[in-house]
């Protein structure tokens, strides 16, 4: 049996991101003030995809914190991330397994986000097997707990992923249309466009009407395993109305590469009771298109690992797609 298909860059040396020192003195003494101490260690966070600053940072009397920052002038985008982050943390149910937010602030042009700091490492790959189902059973509590989210939260005017998907998702649509170059195929999927477009079409009618939340971008770089091996889920910029299973089926990706049975933790997971028969097949022609053809257009502002991870990641979407459809 050959190995199974690891990521051609780890999940937790993802990232590049600018190191405590080289942040502005103004910045770094607001912070520091704001944590009550001076800071004396910062452990950069190595996982995601952004060039945003985010660190553990430890303080001089013990404390500790998660802190993210970036420029207003040259990543307005991830200024924008990080302060809707901040608004749906503090609305987000208190039980979750989800880090706590503890303030924002705005200082020599940079915004910055301090949650508390969740002791842990990105799940290994291959998946060990106490890590999934860490990671499944805190996703169940987490589907559960948005079935009917707070009021609170839901006030925040969040996106439908139906809308998400018509106007982000439809990749191979657009591909179709010669509106997106084409990407390069894998085997299995070559001369299946059209298969493919009608597939990742059912994926707006089938999230239309949702009324739970989601995560939206749930991967194993935004999920943390700490010392009792219980999982959190970090990252919430993306959250939208849909189905929990468009989640599970994210972020399954990698139990499929794995050599796991993806299908069957698809198929046994609470999120996906109700789920139409193919919404797996669905997410999965969605999220191949959207890797392959944001890989050929990834910002100059994002971690010059994306375009590589998220081939990887569409090439493997569209290869259990194959399998599961028969193309093979």
């Amino acid at each position: 049996m050959s190995p199974p298909p690891l990521p051609p860059v780890p999940y937790h040396a993802s990232a590049l991101r600018p190191s405590w020192p080289t942040l502005p003195a103004a910045l770094r003494a607001a912070v520091a003030d704001r944590l009550g101490a001076p800071v004396v260690t910062a452990r950069v966070a190595g996982a995601g995809f952004t060039r945003g600053f985010a660190a553990v940072l430890h303080t001089a009397d013990g404390g500790r914190a998660f802190v993210k920052a970036a420029p207003a002038a040259e990543q307005p985008h991830l200024v924008d991330w990080y302060a809707r982050e901040a608004a749906i943390l503090d609305r987000l149910p208190a039980d979750l397994p989800a880090p706590r937010p503890r303030w924002t602030l705005s200082e020599a042009g940079w915004f910055v986000l301090c949650t508390d700091a969740v002791d842990g490492h990105t799940p290994r790959l291959p998946w060990v097997p106490a890590e999934l189902d860490a990671t499944l059973a805190g996703y169940a509590q987490v589907a559960a707990a948005l079935a009917d989210p707070p009021v609170e939260l839901t006030a925040l005017g969040l996106p439908q992923l139906s809308d998400l998907a018509r106007s982000d998702i439809l990749w191979w649509e657009e591909v179709a249309a010669g509106r997106e170059p084409a990407p390069p195929l894998p085997a299995p999927a070559r001369g299946r466009l059209a298969e493919l477009v009608a597939l990742e079409s059912r994926l707006p009618r089938y999230a239309a009407g949702a009324t739970s939340l989601i995560h939206g971008d749930l991967r194993v770089d935004n999920v943390l395993i700490d010392a009792h091996g219980r999982a959190w889920f970090c990252d919430w910029t993306w959250v939208c109305s849909g189905p929990a299973w468009f989640d599970l089926a994210g972020l399954l990706l990698t139990a499929y590469t794995s050599g796991l049975d993806a299908d069957r933790l698809f198929a046994t997971h609470p999120a996906t009771a109700g789920a139409p028969p193919d919404a797996l097949d669905a997410t999965l022609a969605a999220l191949a298109g959207y890797y392959l053809t944001g890989a050929a257009a990834a910002p100059a502002t994002a971690s010059p690992h994306l375009p590589a991870h998220q081939r990887w990641s569409g090439e493997q979407s569209l290869d259990w797609l194959a399998r599961r459809q028969g193309w093979r």
